[in-house]
């Protein structure tokens, strides 16, 4: 896993780079607990630095930063290159030791930068200076599991895996960038490439960014596109059974956590016992010789618990299973570490359990596997559902009509009826997807709202998958998974998102992942010949904590110190005091807005500085 950072500077003293370097790289600590290590290129002002947590190859031979065998490669490595040792037998390079990031720098010195990157399978952030052309190479994996940050600070260009990194450069100037802030409080997390900061940015996923020391210009190449991606499969349909399907799926599934499974330390899954934790740790036991360790928590509050469900499945698979049943005090400890933690605002309150569910892990293993990606892949959200009776719904009311129905139907007192009046205002599917993602209200879009740059899908519903993986999955879940691990030292890992996986999924015609109201369809059909159908057949539950009541509770005296309408910053004063009395009466649920208003309150008076 661990942390990279560093600078290309105008004009630095050897001193001067070397205390700006460690104030940055000593930050990241938590990424990489085991190691630390500096490079410079005092010629050049190029500093590299970076914090390791060691997981292949323990020795000092996968100490980073690394230079390659010709010595015209500087390189960090946060991440791993699943398929290092496929290249490795390719490279027939003389080797010092057994890491990927070693067979990384072969790779760079054999096929250049580029050519090496669309060769490697894994989840990376990658920076890499060449001495020889004086130009320092940025690249995030092609989902985006990885994260990346970048931009100037004073005269220097300024890289790090989190922006705590960045803060710490001297040159850094901290202006907070109010459209961000919209864009926050709108979606509850802040759309890459934004940040929350003026000037700094989020290195897209599949793409390379190069810094040229000379003329101090960037350039970015996309490598590997999920528009790209999703056009190729939606021409070029899987022309099979669905059995056939299912049987390419698993052959692609087990090979993808078999890849996933290498580590030369204790590995681990998380298991809710939803469809694709229990996939992922099926597949796991399927190819382990012994039991897997598989972790869960749960809660107090039955609606809200599924370790009962997570522990039936690990009986049947014959895991070592680890359960933590949580209560309000164990949430309420790690709230005040959460904007330290994410480093700039973000609302996903299942933020929480998941850091606790990597704190029970990390007391055990260093690496676990997780089922991020199976929603967006194959269908899983309840938006997919709703856009789908959209859809017909649209068919049985003339377009013109739709909005002076939608009006009339809102003043119906039924949540039901509400949803159907949502849904005909909107109009149609596309406008109706930023609605139901959309929170308070924001004249700032998406900056994956531009229809022009979609791929050709015909599907609405097709539509609204591609806007999830471009979109809330690498900007909420993978930003969620990676802060809420990497704060305790854990690797996770997500072999659902294995880009051979993501490519084969936009194969699939629709009705092999959502039909009738159900989704995941193919998924369930290769989880059910390792785990019994009684087992998983349930309503989706998510992975949420019981915030709408602990708002009232346990948590009312942290949120009203945030709430107080002197100290509210960025918000509409009125309205957010007029949802938290709504709220606080049972009038109305408003947790969502709510959570999203405390966790930018909180981040501006403990994290932003």
């Amino acid at each position: 896993m661990c942390g990279l950072t560093g600078f290309v500077a105008r004009a630095a003293t050897p001193d001067g780079m070397r205390a700006a370097l460690r104030g940055m790289s000593e930050c990241l600590a938590h990424r990489g607990p085991d190691d630390s290590g500096e490079w410079f290129d005092a010629e050049a002002s190029v500093a590299l630095g970076f914090r390791r947590l060691a997981i292949i190859d323990l020795s000092p031979a996968g100490h980073q930063p690394m230079l390659s065998a010709s010595g015209r490669y500087a390189v960090t490595l946060n991440g791993e290159i699943y398929n290092f040792e496929e290249l490795r037998r390719e490279l027939r390079a003389e080797w010092r030791g057994h890491s990927d990031t070693e067979v990384m720098a072969a790779a760079f010195d054999a096929w250049g930068v580029e050519a090496a990157v669309r060769r490697f399978n894994g989840m990376f952030a990658i920076a890499v200076w060449d001495r020889e052309a004086r130009r320092l190479h940025l690249v995030r994996d092609r989902m985006g599991v990885k994260p990346l940050y970048y931009g100037f600070a004073g005269g220097a260009f300024v890289y790090g895996s989190e922006l705590k990194a960045l803060r710490r450069h001297p040159g850094f100037d901290a202006r907070i960038d109010e459209r961000a802030v919209q864009l926050f409080l709108r979606f509850m997390y802040v759309p890459a490439p934004h940040t929350i900061y003026e000037g700094i940015s989020k290195l897209m996923p599949g793409t390379m960014l190069t810094f040229d020391a000379a003329t101090r210009a960037t350039t970015t190449t996309v490598y590997w596109s999920a528009r790209e991606a999703a056009t190729r499969g939606a021409s070029n349909r899987f022309q099979g059974s669905e059995e056939e399907a299912s049987q390419q799926l698993e052959s692609l599934l087990l090979d993808a956590v078999r890849i996933r499974m290498v580590a030369d330390v204790p590995l681990g899954v998380f298991l809710s016992g939803g469809i694709d934790s229990s996939l992922v740790t099926a597949l796991m036991q399927a190819q382990s010789a012994s039991p897997v360790r598989s972790f869960s928590i749960g809660f107090n509050e039955a609606a809200y618990n599924e370790a009962h469900h997570a522990a039936a499945v690990a009986r049947h698979l014959g895991t070592a299973h680890t359960e933590l049943i949580l209560t309000a005090d164990d949430i309420i400890g790690v709230i005040p570490r959460l904007p330290a933690m994410y480093d700039e605002p973000f609302a996903d309150s299942s933020q929480i359990p998941t850091h606790l569910v990597a704190a029970l892990a990390r007391k055990h293993v260093t690496v676990t596997l997780s089922g991020d990606g199976g929603d967006e892949l194959f269908g899983g959200y309840r938006r997919y559902f709703i856009g789908q009776r959209a859809v017909q719904l649209f068919d049985t009311v003339p377009r013109p009509l739709r909005p002076l129905a939608g009006l009339a139907l809102s003043a119906v007192p039924n949540a039901r009826v509400r949803k159907v009046a949502r849904t005909l205002r909107a109009n149609d599917v596309d406008r109706l997807y930023f609605e139901i993602i959309s929170f308070w209200p924001s004249t700032e879009e998406s900056p994956v709202a531009n229809r022009a740059e979609w791929p050709p899908l015909e599907d609405p519903v097709e539509r609204m998958m591609y806007l999830d993986q471009v979109s809330y999955l690498p900007d909420d879940i993978l930003v969620k998974v990676d802060r809420a691990s990497m704060a305790v030292s854990l690797e996770a890992r997500e072999p659902l998102l294995d880009y051979r996986l993501v490519e084969f999924a936009w194969t699939l015609p629709m009705a092999m992942k959502v039909r009738a109201g159900k989704g995941k369809r193919i998924l369930r059909r290769v989880l059910y010949r390792y785990v019994p159908e009684a087992l998983i057949e349930r309503p989706k539950m998510g992975f949420g904590i019981p915030l709408e009541d602990w708002l009232r509770g346990p948590l009312r005296e942290w949120a009203e110190s945030l709430l107080d309408p002197k100290r509210l910053q960025y918000v509409d004063v009125p309205a957010v005091r007029a949802k938290w009395d709504e709220h606080l009466a049972g009038q109305r649920d408003w947790q969502f807005h709510l959570w999203a208003v405390l966790m930018l309150q909180a981040w501006l008076r403990d994290g932003a500085a």
